[in-house]
């Protein structure tokens, strides 16, 4: 299950004051990214903008989203927050509502310690009965699970993976490691890493350029499955014309953007603070775009 290539959805958003969840956009993305082959669907992530969402919106959307996958992929949800109890609290309602499995991320802004790291995943998967991915990513959350935790965490049946947005291949590595010999699979989350990655023995990449570069994201998984090296290094290298754009803006606004320029689905803005794209910056994404023939 915790395999290939899982697209951590953006939210699709109307441009009217309340920015509110577009859902007659949600269908179309979701029916590109299925029938181009990706191997799972992830709500609430960063790219997701779960961070500027209220919880009934969270329960609603996801909702949404498992009615139109219809289990023709697993959809994992992401479920962590500051807050242990409010974190088991969503978790439960996730799990009811038919979520395949869960995403959660480690408390941020604050900087707990490894114990109560540990503890905080513990805790939480105790609570549910589906698979569990933990979610790394330090730069972001000002905390990075240790080697040490990961390999304690490995033992909790339910806590089946990880994702490992650091960037670091010694991070990845040492996940790696400390995973060795059980059933916890290590995600690649960020996406120049995909092809070291997999060499290292990560099962598969949650990766948000697959919103858009769809194709490609899953040809570089395939080829690297098949062993086929000089394939996966063309395709590997591919994502960085649309890695070069992503700085021109604040996350997610790019991606959100591009997706939208692709004509793959209306997915609107970020959420405010982040502002809309400049008409010289989509000049950028739409030049980017046609290097992929998009």
């Amino acid at each position: 299950m915790f395999e290939g290539i899982i697209t951590p959805i953006v939210t699709p958003f109307n441009r009217d004051n309340e920015q509110s969840i577009n859902y007659e956009a949600l269908e179309p993305l979701l029916e590109h990214l299925i029938a181009k082959g990706v191997d799972g669907i992830f709500v609430l992530g960063s790219n997701g903008e779960f961070h500027v969402m209220d919880e009934m919106e969270k329960i609603v959307f996801s909702k949404r989203v498992i009615e139109i996958v219809a289990k023709r992929v697993p959809v994992y949800i992401g479920t962590g927050s500051c807050s242990t109890l409010e974190t088991i609290r969503l978790s439960k309602k996730m799990e009811a509502m038919g979520a395949d499995a869960l995403s959660v991320i480690t408390p941020y802004f604050l900087t707990p310690t490894d114990e109560e790291i540990y503890q905080y995943f513990e805790d939480v998967a105790k609570s549910v009965r589906i698979p569990i991915i933990l979610y790394n990513i330090p730069k972001a959350t000002g905390c990075n699970i240790s080697k040490a935790v990961v390999k304690r965490l490995a033992k909790i049946d339910n806590i089946k993976g990880i994702k490992d947005s650091s960037g670091d291949i010694q991070n990845l590595k040492d996940y790696i490691e400390a995973t060795k010999g059980t059933d916890m699979n290590v995600l690649v989350g960020s996406d120049s890493k995909i092809s070291e990655g997999y060499q290292l023995g990560a099962h598969g990449a949650i990766a948000g350029t697959s919103n858009v570069i769809t194709e490609v994201i899953v040809n570089l998984n395939k080829a690297l499955k098949d062993g086929n090296h000089d394939e996966a290094q063309r395709y590997q290298k591919d994502i960085d014309v649309l890695r070069g754009v992503l700085k021109y803006g604040t996350v997610p606004s790019i991606m959100k953007r591009a997706v939208e320029l692709a004509g793959i689905a209306p997915v609107g803005p970020a959420r405010l603070p982040v502002q809309e794209t400049t008409s010289d910056v989509d000049l950028k994404i739409r030049e980017m775009l046609s290097y992929y023939n998009l």
